[in-house]
């Protein structure tokens, strides 16, 4: 009986999470995974998918070992398929290549095909071993888990703000929103970052017609779909001559509960935005809609930059599913505005579970989830 060294598959396993991780943005609206063979302790052959590209990890990496692959281990971070799509299955692959163990990070997510891949294997006489570091196997999948469970994209809000929850300074300025940054250069590179990860952004008119964002991705990394820009606007006041709008390229979305078929709307429409009229909530547009709406666009994964009234709305609502906070070292006292407006208290139950901590320069950024993914349907 061969001894598993389970040092080695940790080791292998981290290795292939990080080549899944050069997909990010390139895989949608499929799973990032990445793969490796190894024997006699040796990569042998690497790989990662790209949508674009077709081929799965699995089949970029036994391309590149070739004969070398006879006897190997494989080491993926998610279940091979054992069905045929765009491509062949990878499980006929591996069989192909004579790998004698493969290690899976986690099952598919997929409950139409979560086990067949592993179970196919088996009965081939292949040695399966599943879960080796699982929980960032499902962290760098979590939207397209939720997306394939629900129809619906994994929901982030993100928030700025001083020591004492404040997301903007209004002292002399009523109500204003201050345009001034609360948290650092780090953190804002970060933010950049979650950016790039994510299929589209969601804010609301408020924030528009106070700071003018273009909230654009401005990484500079490869990204298979343009990012998705969605404004939450019932009477439809954003201005056309926002940096949003000069910018539009058919890739802002504006959600109202206001008619599509006004001269306002024309006018938008002309400049490139796409108006899509939904359903009401407290004289706004219904968030649960607007977030159902995202997922049938295959949008997978959504985050959330907005204001007061933004944020309590999503949270009174129940369609977050992650919250990553910024913190900056500063302090606002009665002179600044709330991070969740006071017509929308937070849920009393709500409760951050698997909370990170993370330092950026000054700054440090608390995050958690609401739901889980894996096993809330």
């Amino acid at each position: 009986m061969t001894k598993i060294n389970h040092t080695e598959d940790e080791k292998w396993m981290e290795r292939a999470l990080e080549l899944a991780r050069r997909g990010e943005s390139q895989t949608h609206p499929n799973p990032m995974v990445g793969c490796v063979v190894v024997r006699g302790g040796r990569a042998v052959g690497e790989g990662f998918h790209l949508y674009d590209k077709f081929e799965h990890a699995e089949i970029v990496a036994l391309r590149r070992a070739g004969k070398r692959a006879r006897g190997a281990t494989l080491y993926v971070t998610l279940e091979p398929c054992s069905h045929t799509g765009r491509t062949g299955p990878c499980t006929r692959a591996i069989l192909d290549a004579g790998v004698k163990r493969v290690v899976a990070a986690m099952r598919d997510p997929n409950a139409a095909v979560a086990g067949r891949g592993l179970a196919k294997l088996r009965r081939a006489g292949v040695k399966v071993t599943v879960g080796v570091r699982e929980a960032e196997a499902q962290r760098l999948n979590d939207a397209f888990a939720k997306w394939i469970h629900t129809g619906r994209p994994l929901v982030t809000l993100k928030v700025a703000m001083t020591l004492d929850g404040k997301i903007a300074d209004t002292a002399g300025r009523g109500k204003k929103q201050s345009a001034t940054w609360i948290t650092s250069l780090e953190s804002r590179a970060e933010v950049q970052r979650m950016r790039h990860a994510s299929d589209a952004l969601l804010t609301g008119i408020g924030t528009v017609l106070a700071d003018d964002p273009r909230l654009t991705d401005r990484t500079g990394k490869p990204r298979r779909r343009r990012l998705v820009r969605a404004v939450l606007d019932s009477r439809l006041r954003l201005p056309l001559k926002s940096k949003l709008v000069k910018s539009a390229r058919r890739d802002v979305l504006v959600f109202t509960t206001a008619s599509i078929r006004s001269a306002r709307a024309r006018a938008l429409s002309r400049a490139g935005v796409e108006i899509v009229r939904v359903q009401e909530r407290d004289g706004r547009p219904e968030m649960r809609a607007v977030i159902e709406e995202l997922g049938r666009r295959q949008m997978l994964s959504v985050m959330i930059e907005g204001g007061a009234q933004l944020n309590g709305a999503a949270l009174a609502e129940g369609v977050v599913d992650k919250v990553v906070l910024f913190y900056a070292p500063k302090m606002f006292g009665g002179a600044g505005l709330a991070m969740v407006g006071e017509r929308f208290p937070a849920p009393a139950a709500a409760e951050l579970r698997e909370i990170s901590i993370r330092r950026f320069g000054p700054d440090f950024a608390v995050e958690g989830n609401l739901s889980d993914v894996y096993r809330n349907r």
